[in-house]
């Protein structure tokens, strides 16, 4: 190896290290913390010497109920948004027209729209629906919130398809539907992918919605679960800290066995 290309990369490899230490350390406090049940959160030691799981146990205990609530949420978007988004965006980017520009511009503006906007827009709606304190109800607006970006990214994938492989499937007898799920979907795989996990992302840790369209315990996602610990002035810190590991679980195990689908689907149709 060169040493003076070693000594030029070498402050920059410092530089990222550290900000992956910084990155990291709150991931870590939140763990340690988790194992430390006689300790609160600023007062807790650097390393769990004597580790306690009483806060694990209490976070299962309490807040079980509300994991499989945010599960069932978050998978139920995911299918939901993936059944719109997917059709949506093929038509989009095989049927480019005046009118499809103007409804990618109108995609485009909901994006630039805060949640809690959406969230007050859709509690009179869904009240008169009869979906306020139901779990279809925080489907349907995670969902809502996720389809733009999910047509988006698909879109921008599907583009860049050629249009020989479609037209190919149809002189051969295939129709639009079936060139659809035979040769458009197994072709955006990776794209499909990384908006469901973008999209299960966002479910997950959704907390305007839940907060704005539930209020009672039967129906509350883990995000809720652990505002009510802080809001109640909590002294378990373990507790909280062991449920939003917990919570982190799902996530952090998507990223990584997903993680090169979201390598390539997130520069896909960048290139053609």
């Amino acid at each position: 190896m060169n040493p003076t290309s070693t000594a030029r990369t070498l402050p920059m490899t410092m530089l990222g290290v550290l900000f992956l230490a910084v990155m990291i350390f709150p991931v870590y406090w939140m763990v340690n913390t988790s194992l430390q049940a006689a300790s609160g959160a600023a007062a807790a030691d650097f390393f769990p010497v004597r580790p306690d799981l009483s806060g694990y146990v209490t976070a299962v205990t309490e807040q079980g109920r509300n994991f499989v609530t945010s599960l069932v949420i978050a998978l139920g978007t995911v299918v939901l948004t993936l059944a719109v988004a997917t059709p949506a965006a093929y038509g989009l980017a095989r049927f480019r027209t005046k009118t499809g520009n103007v409804f990618l511009l109108v995609l485009l503006i909901t994006q630039m729209i805060p949640a809690m906007v959406i969230a007050n827009a859709l509690y009179p709606l869904f009240n008169a629906l009869f979906l306020i304190n139901n779990v279809l109800g925080l489907i349907l607006a995670n969902s809502a919130a996720g389809i733009p970006f999910a047509v988006l990214l698909i879109r921008a994938f599907m583009g860049s398809i050629p249009p020989a492989l479609v037209e190919a499937a149809m002189v051969d007898g295939a129709g639009n539907l079936r060139a659809f799920l035979a040769i458009v979907v197994p072709i955006s795989k990776n794209a499909i992918v990384t908006a469901a996990l973008f999209t299960f992302l966002s479910a997950w840790s959704d907390f305007l919605f839940a907060l704005t369209l539930t209020s009672t315990p039967e129906v509350r996602p883990i995000t809720l679960g652990i505002y009510d610990y802080i809001s109640a002035n909590s002294q378990d810190w373990a507790a909280v800290m062991a449920t939003a590991v917990l919570a982190s679980i799902p996530a952090g195990l998507l990223l990584i066995f997903a993680q090169r689908y979201i390598a390539a689907g997130a520069v896909s149709g960048a290139v053609k």
